[in-house]
């Protein structure tokens, strides 16, 4: 991590000056076309990277690769963002017929970053597919094609685009506090997913839930890791930086602390 922490937060909650901390976000390895070539490619959609700068922060793109959460040793933060399906394996499930676009190396490279995180007490922020591996990662388990649930396509209603639709938020959560206030509110999320939470994991609390019932965050408490949030809607497509922001203070945090400590 940044030796120092010369960072101040200006009035519209976002990060300045020489030392702004360094935020990780998870990619993934797919087969992807630019110009004349066709190969194997480290990806991310840009949007991450965009609001996680736009925060004040500076983004790190981790691939997933043997040994990244090595990383986390010079990072601030850590997004784990959105993005195909979980093993089913990893919970005690098989494999649904609609679960799809597994990816071993990326669960494993997750899961290692995740527990590296824990370890060092970095803030953590998981974002779609991050919500449900950090479910999955404390011993929970996920409904792999929630339309079978809830009995509608709401979450994810159109290929290649985000739907859109409102979550209640627990009052007196640290999500409403970052989201809009203490109390219990209604806000609009952009949505792209056809899995969700079925057993929550060891440690955490369902913090928003959609009309149909489905988590939409979870926390841990502040007394097991100082910033670990996760929600099941995709911030990064829309005009809200609330979260990036809250990540990005939580990082500037962790930054003065370890400061202190050297």
């Amino acid at each position: 991590m940044s030796e120092s922490a010369a960072v101040t937060i200006d009035r519209a909650g976002e990060a300045s000056g020489a030392d702004r901390p360094l935020i990780g976000i998870s990619a993934y390895s797919e087969q992807a076309r630019w110009g004349s070539w066709d190969a194997a490619a480290i990806l991310l959609p840009r949007r991450y990277a965009d609001r996680v700068a736009q925060a004040g922060a500076i983004p790190v793109l981790l691939p997933p690769v043997p040994g990244i959460e090595e990383s986390l040793e010079r990072l601030d933060g850590l997004v784990l963002s959105g993005g195909g399906d979980i093993d089913p394996a990893r919970y005690g499930a098989e494999r649904a017929p609609q679960t799809a676009t597994i990816r071993g190396e990326r669960d494993a490279a997750e899961m290692a970053l995740l527990t590296k995180a824990m370890s060092l007490a970095l803030p953590v922020l998981g974002i779609c597919r991050g919500m449900q591996l950090i479910n999955v990662a404390r011993g929970g388990s996920l409904h792999q094609h929630l339309p079978d649930v809830v009995g509608h396509d709401e979450h994810r209603p159109a290929p290649g685009s985000f739907g859109r639709h409102d979550v209640t938020v627990t009052a007196g959560s640290r999500l409403a506090g970052i989201v809009g206030g203490a109390g219990q509110l209604r806000v609009a999320v952009p949505t792209h997913h056809h899995q969700g939470i079925d057993a929550l994991g060891k440690g955490l609390t369902a913090t928003a839930w959609a009309a149909d019932g489905t988590v939409e965050a979870v926390e841990l408490d502040p007394r097991e890791h100082p910033f670990l949030i996760a929600v099941q809607w995709h911030p990064e497509a829309g005009d809200d930086l609330s979260l990036f922001r809250a990540l990005t203070a939580a990082a500037i945090g962790s930054m003065a602390g370890a400061a202190r400590a050297s």
